[in-house]
C-alpha cells in the first residue's frame, strides 16, 4: 500500500500539475502540448527492465537485497529529480524544465518496474489481487496528493507571503519530501525470498554487466515464448481489457455529447467514481482470494463487458444526473474488479525471479495495446453507429477474450499456474 503511494506521487509532477505551473508562468499552449511526450518513459519502461533484473546496485543491493536496493536508488533519484525540477523556471528555461520532467518520469517509471517485481515476488498467487487493490488505492491517493494537494499547497505558500515562483518551488520541494514515505517503507520491508535466492544464481552473478543485461532480456523472452500456448496467452493479455478500453475511450465525449456539463461529469467521476474504483479494487482482491484464479477471471471479464450495456441504457435515458451517477459507479466498480484480477493473472505468469521485472513490464506493455492502439478507431465507430449501438458493440468486443479464456481453461493453463504457485510456496516455506 505504501509503495503504491510512492508510485502514484510523481506521475502528476511531470504531468498535469506541471502543466498548470507552466500555464501560470505564461508558457504558450503549443509548448505545453509538447510536454505530453514527457510521459514516454512510462510507455517504454520495458526496454530497460532487463537492467533491473540483471544488475545489482553497488552497496545498496549488498546491504538491502536486490529489489530493495533498486527501490532505494530510484527513490533517491526521484527526490533529486523533483528538487531539480523545482529549481527550474518554466518561463525562462522551458527546455530545462522538459529535461527535469523527463528525469522525474524516468525515475518514476523505473520505480514502477521495481515495485511490480517486488510485489510479484513477495506475495503468493492468492494474495496478488488483494495486494494490487491496496496498491491501486494508495496510488490514487498519491496522485491526489500531487495534483489537488500540490495546488492547495502552492496557494497556501502564496497566502503566507511567498511570490508565485517561490511558492511553486517550495510546493515541489515538499512533494519531493513525501518520497521519503517510500524510502521508509522500503527500509522496513523484507527482501522477497525468491529475489534473495536469485542473487546467488550463477546466471545472475556471472559475466560482464552488458552480457548479464543481454542474457536477462533474451532469457525473459525465451523462457516465456517456449511455454505451452504462449501465443494464445499473449493474445489473451492483449484482448482481456479491450472491451473496457474501447468503451472508455468514448465515455467522456459521450457524456458531453448527451448534454451534461463538464462540471457534472467531473464531480461525479472524481467523487462517486473514485469511491467506486477503490471499493471495486478491494472487492476484486477478495474475489481473487476466495476463488480460483480462473473463476475470478471469468467474473471480472463478464462484469466489465456487461457494464458497457449500462452506458447504452444511459443513452436511452438521457440527461439525468442520477442515471449518470449509476452508470459511472457501475463502470468504475466493475472495471476495478477486472483490473485487479487481471493483474493477479499477469503476476502469476511471472515464474522466474531472474526475469520478473522484464516479463511483467513486457506483459503490461502488451496489455496497453488494446487501450492505446486497438481503441484508436472507437470515435469513428461511435460516429457511424450512434451511441446505443456503439456501447452494444463495445460489449460484443469482449468475445475474443472470452473465447481465449475458455480455451486456456480447457487446455489446463490455469491448472498449471496453480501448480506452479503451489511449488513456489513450497520452496519459500522450505
Amino acid at each position: 500500500m505504501f509503495l503504491g503511494f510512492s508510485a502514484g506521487l510523481p506521475l502528476a509532477l511531470s504531468g498535469s500539475t506541471l502543466l498548470v505551473w507552466m500555464r501560470e508562468t505564461g508558457v504558450d499552449l503549443g509548448t505545453i502540448g509538447l510536454f505530453a511526450l514527457v510521459g514516454t518513459p512510462y510507455t517504454l519502461k520495458f526496454a530497460w527492465a532487463p537492467v533491473v533484473d540483471a544488475l545489482d546496485v553497488p552497496v545498496l543491493s549488498r546491504l538491502l537485497g536486490r529489489r530493495r536496493g533498486w527501490l532505494v536508488l530510484t527513490q533517491l533519484l526521484l527526490i533529486a529529480a523533483i528538487v531539480g525540477l523545482a529549481l527550474c523556471d518554466p518561463a525562462k528555461a522551458p527546455g530545462l524544465v522538459a529535461l527535469g520532467a523527463l528525469l522525474v518520469a524516468a525515475a518514476s517509471a523505473t520505480q514502477d518496474i521495481v515495485i511490480d517485481a517486488f510485489r510479484v515476488e513477495s506475495l503468493p498467487e492468492n494474495e496478488q489481487a488483494a495486494g494490487m487493490a491496496s496498491y491501486v488505492a494508495a496510488y490514487r491517493i498519491g496522485m491526489l496528493a500531487s495534483t489537488a494537494g500540490a495546488l492547495f499547497l502552492v496557494s497556501g505558500f502564496e497566502a503566507a507571503g511567498l511570490g508565485k515562483a517561490a511558492a511553486w518551488t517550495w510546493g515541489y520541494v515538499t512533494m519531493a519530501g513525501l518520497v521519503a514515505i517510500g524510502i521508509v517503507t522500503t527500509l522496513v520491508a523484507t527482501e522477497p525470498a525468491a529475489s534473495a535466492r536469485a542473487m546467488h544464481d550463477p546466471a545472475h552473478a556471472v559475466g560482464s554487466p552488458l552480457r548479464r543485461v543481454t542474457a536477462a532480456a533474451v532469457g525473459a523472452f525465451s523462457e516465456f515464448l517456449t511455454r505451452e500456448n504462449a501465443a494464445l496467452i499473449l493474445a489473451f493479455v492483449v484482448f482481456f481489457k479491450f472491451c473496457d478500453a474501447f468503451a472508455g475511450a468514448m465515455t467522456a465525449p459521450f457524456v458531453i455529447d448527451l448534454g451534461f456539463s463538464r462540471n457534472d461529469y467531473a464531480a461525479i467521476v472524481k467523487g462517486v467514481g473514485l469511491a467506486a474504483t477503490l471499493v471495486g479494487g478491494f472487492v476484486g482482491g477478495t474475489l481473487a482470494r476466495a476463488y480460483p484464479l480462473v473463476t475470478a477471471m471469468w467474473i471480472g471479464a463478464l462484469l466489465q463487458s456487461g457494464s458497457n450495456l449500462v452506458f447504452a441504457w444511459q443513452a436511452v435515458v438521457g440527461v439525468k444526473l442520477w442515471a449518470l451517477t449509476v452508470s459511472i459507479i457501475v463502470e468504475n466498480f466493475t472495471a476495478a474488479i477486472g483490473t485487479v484480477v487481471f493483474v493477479a493473472y499477469l503476476s502469476a505468469l511471472c515464474h522466474s525471479p531472474l526475469h520478473t521485472a522484464t516479463q511483467y513490464a513486457l506483459l503490461t506493455a502488451l496489455a496497453a495495446i488494446g487501450r492505446t492502439y486497438l481503441s484508436a478507431g472507437a470515435g469513428y465507430v461511435a460516429e457511424a453507429s450512434g451511441w446505443v449501438t456503439f456501447f452494444l458493440l463495445s460489449a460484443v468486443a469482449a468475445i475474443p477474450s472470452l473465447v481465449l479464456l475458455a480455451w486456456l481453461q480447457r487446455t489446463g493453463h490455469f491448472r498449471a499456474l496453480a501448480e506452479s504457485a503451489a511449488a513456489k510456496r513450497s520452496v519459500q516455506d522450505t
